[in-house]
């Protein structure tokens, strides 16, 4: 059978599995397994549990995905994030849209932590949703913000999304994250800018704080220096101790994790079911990780073994464009998968076929890589499978309608897609910070 057509039965019978609503690890496993008996090669499948030994279960820089999930649950138990928010919201009582600033702010927090979307879009909006509501915000305002925001934890570093594209292509760590700072924060204060503009042209739909709720000065300054500082000289001490080398990814994230426990005990909130069930809820959502990356391996070392992923490049070069719009063509790919998959499967799944066109063009990965990273800011925001509106639509009121939640993610959608077209014209906010710690 030629690879043309493996290419297209294992991609078939992927969509097919997805859309029948069964889990993507398993799915992507038994697609790689059917993939080698219908093209003649079941020996390859031997290869590929050789390859899954040693890209994944013998490496080391994915250790860090574990630690890092875990420094960010004891770092919402010790309740750093409620109080943070807390003198956020003080912070900006006196501007209009202060609460949304504040939920953009700590979202920008949160995503130096985790890249767990559920976990950060779950706890900004149990804290501030019903606030937002209840203070006469619109509802596709307090939804679009959450739902954006929460977001940034996949960009920001050090995030578990761009450990694992370093894992996949031939970038350091370190590189990664210094290339995707100044985007990711840059995103968050383009969310932050619309706040502000809808606040302007709209009041009514993003009041200031009621007079009676402010502090006093002093308490502010008391509430930043106890509540919000620490953790903040926290995660600049792990992204800091990474970006100049002086620790590796893996190292900085076993610190956090002491670190962060220390807040805990400090905090008088250690009990031993916290404890279990944080260690608990880190190795359900690590294993959740991991299971997609075998499955994954095991579906592209199938599909390379068998030809199709050189019939896709084939293909791809084929279309004989200018390397601009091949660029565009990809991104778009990206952007439609992100409507029906998560970000963990696009990469494993992308990569192995468009780095090496990229490395052909002679185009920088490090910059390609970065704006795939903020494309698939969209993953979670697009329907029918955008994970972010369900996470909100789990807590939010049933007085607000779905469709409000997704009509308030849209601006960001655009957003997003500006963030892309800006440093694409401007590669300099991507490549800049990188050649300078690293001079790659």
């Amino acid at each position: 059978m030629s690879a043309e057509y493996i290419a297209l039965i294992m991609g078939g019978l992927l969509v097919l599995g997805l859309f029948m609503g069964h889990p993507l690890a398993f799915v992507l496993g038994g697609v790689a397994v059917i993939g080698a008996f219908i093209a003649g090669k079941p020996m390859v499948l031997g290869i590929v549990i050789n390859r899954i030994y040693g890209d994944v279960l013998d490496n080391y820089t994915l250790i860090a995905i574990p630690l890092f999930i875990l420094m960010a649950r004891f770092l919402s138990d010790s309740e750093v994030t409620d109080k943070m928010f807390e003198a956020l919201r003080h912070l900006m009582a006196n501007v209009r849209g202060g609460l949304a600033l504040a939920v953009v702010f700590l979202s920008m927090l949160l995503a130096a932590t985790t890249g767990i979307i559920g976990a950060s879009i779950t706890v900004t909006g149990m804290m501030a949703l019903r606030p937002m509501l209840s203070y006469g915000y619109s509802p596709k305002l307090t939804t679009g913000v959450i739902a954006a925001s929460g977001c940034l934890g996949i960009l920001i570093p050090p995030s578990i999304m761009l450990i694992l594209m370093a894992s996949y292509s031939p970038l350091s760590i370190g590189e990664l994250f210094a290339g995707a700072l100044i985007p990711g924060i840059l995103l968050g204060f383009f969310y932050a800018a619309w706040v502000v503009f809808v606040a302007w042209r709209d009041p009514e739909s993003a009041p200031s704080v009621q007079p009676e709720e402010k502090i006093s000065r002093a308490e502010l300054t008391k509430m930043l220096l106890v509540e919000a500082i620490p953790p903040i000289l926290l995660i600049i001490g792990i992204l800091g101790s990474m970006l100049v080398g002086i620790a590796t990814a893996t190292e900085a994230s076993a610190i956090g994790c002491l670190l962060s426990f220390i807040f805990v005990v400090i905090r008088g909130k250690f009990s031993w079911k916290m404890f279990f069930s944080a260690l608990y809820e880190t190795g359900r959502t690590s294993a959740m990780i991991l299971y997609i990356v075998v499955g994954a391996t095991a579906f592209t070392g199938v599909f390379n073994i068998t030809g199709g992923l050189g019939a896709v490049q084939d293909l791809m070069r084929s279309l004989d464009m200018a390397p601009w719009l091949l660029i565009l063509v990809m991104l778009a790919i990206v952007f439609i998968l992100g409507c029906f998959l998560d970000w963990t499967g696009i990469v494993l799944l992308s990569f192995p076929i468009l780095l090496p066109l990229i490395s052909e063009m002679g185009i920088s990965l490090l910059w390609f890589v970065v704006l795939v990273a903020v494309i698939l800011q969209t993953s979670f925001l697009t329907p029918p499978f955008g994970y972010a509106l369900f996470y909100l639509r789990a807590i939010t009121p049933t007085s607000v309608p779905t469709t409000e939640i997704v009509k308030g993610v849209i601006p960001f959608i655009f957003l997003v897609v500006f963030m892309c077209i800006l440093i694409a014209i401007f590669p300099g906010l991507i490549t800049w910070l990188p050649e300078t710690l690293y001079g790659t």
